[in-house]
């Protein structure tokens, strides 16, 4: 069935106005490429429907001030899964991507569960059903993911087995809503370039600190995925020669030094050889909480704890060196869940950028924390949803 052009093309507009927020009827209409009439039409019922709202007029420029248009919050939802190797984090987000309720936290070890897309089924369904929100208010369902995401075969190379040809079409069943997945970093980049310290650029590399360090890049405004959508394995840069060995199998990438969990690990051991720190109860048996510790005694100024984030900070710094040779972006964005340190990484990536980089092509550089922060990977699995809102094929994995 051929959808409506109509309906098609007022779901673009509804999907202007929910990364854009605020817009008039000419900004829309220059935005989507479509003619004024054709654009107030649409406008107009999507208005009568109450699906969008009259917000006031702008401010004067001279001439006439135009009326200026948003969507309505509450007309439909997402559900925004944002899941690492051992956490996963469900959330419903309105179209002002205000969450409503409260995040819902599964401990899932991806790795130690071979069934854990089922575990994943029973967590969605049974989120949904709790929410009370019918199931025609939500958009769909987007997904964030650790590993090697086809997003257009709706796999995960890294993780998940599924009798189903697609993790997509096995979640839809189970949930009975449209599904769309992508790699846990593209969708911090994405949140970034929409939503955050990324808009507007044309060139910008986010980094997502986690359990691993993820990449996510805008080249020449777009956001870039590779030939097969694997690009940005950030992690998996050969940078030391420790003898160290990854998750990937391979040995001394930038991972073994930098992630989350060898800062946790090494956090663990320090404490256990008498480092003087105010961290107490540190157990890898949950790496969130250990985490969670680390990042608070170090914006408290413990020594020991500030200490493990400069010597992470600085080697992140230097593969960010060899980024900016070969990419000459115009702002680095630090992003995800190791960012609830803040500013406390800024000093040491710098410091390795001052050293590793050719001053002339790093001179024009900002570095800065995402405001996004923790958040990042959930407002980007909200945000993948609506990007493709007004693709009817998306879903058809």
């Amino acid at each position: 069935m051929v959808p409506d052009r109509q309906e098609v093309y007022k779901k673009t507009l509804l999907k202007q106005l929910y990364f854009k927020r605020e817009l008039s009827c000419a900004d829309l209409s220059v935005l989507t490429g479509k003619s004024l009439p054709h654009t107030t039409r649409a406008l107009y019922e999507l208005v009568e429907s109450g699906l969008v709202l009259e917000s006031g007029y702008a401010m004067s420029t001279g001439g006439r001030r135009p009326q200026m248009y948003s969507i309505k919050p509450d007309f439909m939802y997402i559900l925004a899964v944002a899941m690492d190797q051992f956490v996963t984090s469900i959330s419903i987000m309105d179209m002002h991507n205000n969450m409503i309720g409260e995040e819902h936290l599964v401990q899932l070890d991806l790795s130690a569960h071979p069934k854990a897309i089922n575990i994943l089924g029973e967590e969605l369904k049974a989120f949904i059903d709790r929410s009370s929100i019918p199931r025609e208010q939500f958009a769909g369902i987007g997904i964030g993911m650790p590993g090697f995401v086809d997003v257009k075969k709706g796999i995960n190379y890294s993780f998940f087995n599924t009798d189903f040809s697609s993790i997509n079409k096995y979640l839809q069943a189970q949930t009975g809503l449209p599904v769309i997945i992508d790699n846990d970093s593209s969708l911090v980049a994405l949140a970034e370039w929409k939503l955050g310290a990324a808009r507007g650029k044309q060139n910008a590399l986010v980094i997502n600190i986690g359990w691993g360090i993820g990449l996510g890049m805008v080249l020449d405004g777009r956001l870039f995925r590779g030939e097969n959508g694997f690009a940005g394995e950030f992690s998996h840069i050969p940078l030391f020669t420790n003898n160290k060995i990854c998750s990937c199998g391979k040995m001394g990438c930038l991972e073994t030094e930098t992630s989350l969990s060898v800062i946790a690990e090494k956090a663990v051991a320090g404490i256990q050889e008498g480092r003087p720190t105010v961290m107490k109860g540190l157990s890898m048996e949950s790496r969130d909480e250990a985490f969670r510790k680390i990042m608070a005694a170090a914006n408290k100024g413990d020594k020991y704890a500030v200490e493990l984030l400069s010597q992470a900070g600085y080697h992140i710094g230097r593969g960010i060196a060899i980024l900016i040779h070969v990419l000459n972006p115009n702002r680095i964005i630090l992003s995800g869940r190791g960012t609830l340190a803040g500013k406390l990484w800024l000093a040491p990536v710098q410091h390795a950028l001052n050293e590793n980089c050719i001053p002339k092509i790093a001179e024009s550089i900002e570095l800065m924390v995402s405001p996004l922060g923790y958040a990042a990977e959930r407002l980007g699995a909200a945000a993948l949803v609506m990007e493709h809102f007004d693709s009817p094929q998306l879903y058809k994995v």
